[in-house]
């Protein structure tokens, strides 16, 4: 990922154009439409009537905090929240249903449920596109969250307008009103302009619809900020003449090109991967982002879902679900995966960030807690990664060569890399390991001390297999990386018996679209023609996902990939030249 000051966080995903569907899916359940028959003449003619949707049996499989409880879903807190680089902040990031069932529904809708044990509040959101997940703020999109706590009921409305505070985003409408009974079924209902709220059948509230549910598409969320609950009926329904269909995530229906990228790569050298770092929503929602990633890549890197703070918000409970669900779909095409990351300064939760060091005891303790992470996380995925980031941008965030003093530093001191090793060797001896630094891409101090650390971890009975460059070029002027230097940095790494992954490549276009393709080309003609080099992943796949926050903490685009807003770039050109020789 990129650090500070120029560090920009990647984004999730985004609404798809309007018009644009996926298939009809019903994977995990039923879907139960009733379509009575009335008629008061001798030759009965049917009448549309209601199309009602039980979601409750549905695919709820990749959410987190999310179980089956007999005929309901239990839902308990996860305490997910994306905390920010200096590891401040703390934006909550409840789950939503990315990768099982979501619906389109192109006219008036409602969705009814009833929430029964409710310990300390239950929210059911309702937006109209997956939210944008970024390393360090999380984008709301257009949607309505209602959240019981007792008999107090928050209605919050979102209109998808831009925020001037992403990492703060405030509502367009946050209102709360008394319901008589918590257990009434309580129902979201669009008609026409207007969207209500109903708890027993009684309106609480009513507002204007303003831009929210633009897209034809509904994304369910259910989730407790500090309990749990359990829902015992979700239906949604749509009067005759709307349309209401169950839908899944539109990665499914993506295959393999013939003429991708990773197509050519095999041509030209086996066993080579082209990779890119991926994020769940967009791949769920995004029909040309999954036919893209599908079609030209052969390795997938999760953009945020297995970094510490995504897979264990809380000490000793995990969410594996959505990096499951990455990893699922990487089987399913025949795409490796590049695991990122185990110890990181930058993605830990707050309570792995605050384990105590101040005494010899307390160290101890806390080199449990970490230890055991490392190995529920290595052992859940064993055997469905090709390599793992164990240890991830080590040094300063200034460019210099000193270790970062975090946790690990301060549990097992300077020394840490090898713990860590070891570790993951332990819960999977096959995973090839990898150190992952920026700034190291070019001979120099950085690359140098790189180089040590990893060939001192070795010593000290590590295992790492090699090192991951990132190869971020956001000024031409200053960062662009030469194909005679690049080599050097090859063979360097060569000699020393370790191998290489060009882990995080993007290169900006402040300078025209050719020379960005040129340095892509460069980039990855000189890893092909090296045997230590093993593999070459770009820092995402299209533009329209390539966001970041300036100083002022407002919305900027980049514009650094290979596709931009669907459509293939010079730079993804030149990469398809350089494969072809």
């Amino acid at each position: 990922m990129r650090t500070a000051p120029d560090d920009r966080p990647r984004l999730g995903s985004r609404r798809r154009p309007a018009g644009q569907r996926s298939r009809s899916w019903s994977a995990g359940g039923l879907v139960a439409v009733a379509l009575l028959l009335t008629g008061c003449s001798t030759t009965p003619q049917p009448v549309e009537r209601d199309t009602v949707v039980d979601l409750l049996h549905q695919d709820w499989q990749h959410v987190p905090g999310i179980a089956p409880d007999g005929d309901a879903l239990r839902v308990t807190q996860t305490a997910r929240r994306i905390v920010e680089q200096d590891g401040g902040g703390g934006q909550p990031d409840p789950p939503v249903n990315l990768f099982g069932t979501h619906l389109s529904a192109d006219g008036d809708f409602s969705l009814t449920t009833t929430l029964r044990d409710v310990t300390a509040d239950a929210t059911l959101a309702v937006f109209d596109s997956p939210p944008i997940i970024a390393d360090e703020f999380r984008i709301e999109p257009a949607g309505i969250h209602l959240t019981l706590r007792g008999d107090d009921l928050e209605v919050v409305v979102f209109d998808g307008s831009p925020q001037r505070d992403v990492a703060h985003p405030r509502p367009a409408r946050d209102e709360h009103v008394r319901v008589d009974d918590p257990e009434a079924e309580l129902s979201v209902q669009r008609s026409g302009d207007d969207l209500a709220v109903t708890s027993g059948g009684d309106t609480v509230i009513s507002l204007p619809l303003g831009d929210a549910f633009d897209s034809g598409e509904l994304w369910l969320g259910l989730s407790s900020d500090e309990g749990s609950f359990t829902v015992s009926s979700l239906t949604a329904a749509a009067p005759a003449g709307d349309s209401l269909a169950v839908e899944g995530p539109v990665a499914a229906d993506a295959d393999r090109s013939p003429d991708g990228l990773q197509s050519l790569a095999a041509r030209v050298r086996p066993g080579f991967r082209i990779g890119a770092a991926v994020a769940l929503g967009p791949l769920a929602a995004d029909r040309q982002y999954a036919r893209h990633f599908v079609g030209n890549f052969g390795a997938l890197t999760p953009e945020n879902a297995m970094k510490p703070q995504a897979l264990a918000p809380r000490q000793g409970v995990y969410t594996f679900e959505e990096a499951d669900a990455l990893l699922d779909l990487a089987a399913s095409e025949d795409i490796s995966v590049h695991g990122h990351t185990i110890a990181f300064t930058e993605a830990m939760p707050r309570w792995m960030r605050d384990l105590p060091t101040d005494s010899a005891e307390d160290r101890r303790a806390s080199a449990d807690a970490l230890l055991d992470y490392v190995r529920t996380v290595v052992t859940h995925f064993r055997g469905r990664l090709d390599s793992l980031d164990v240890v991830n941008e080590p040094f300063d965030v200034d460019q210099g060569t000193d270790l970062q003093e975090n946790v690990w530093y301060r549990v097992f001191g300077a020394s840490y890399p090898v713990v860590v090793s070891k570790a993951v060797h332990d819960a999977d001896p096959d995973v090839r390991q990898f150190i992952n630094e920026n700034g190291a891409d070019v001979p120099g101090p950085r690359q140098d001390a790189l180089r040590r650390l990893a060939l001192d971890t070795n010593a000290q009975g590590g295992h790492i297999a090699g090192v991951g460059l990132q190869a971020h070029v956001y000024d031409l002027d200053t960062d662009t990386v030469s194909a005679d230097d690049l080599t050097t940095t090859l063979e360097r790494f060569a000699d020393a018996g370790l191998l290489v992954r060009i882990s995080e490549n993007d290169v900006t276009d402040s300078e025209g679209q050719d020379a960005q393709a040129e340095q892509y080309a460069t980039i990855l003609a000189t890893c092909l023609r090296s045997e230590a080099c093993v593999s070459y992943t770009t820092w995402g796949v299209d533009d329209r996902y390539d966001w970041f926050t300036d100083e002022d903490g407002r919305l900027q685009q980049g514009h650094d990939l290979l596709f931009d807003d669907g459509s293939p770039t010079p730079a993804y050109d030149a990469l398809r030249e350089a494969l072809a020789g």
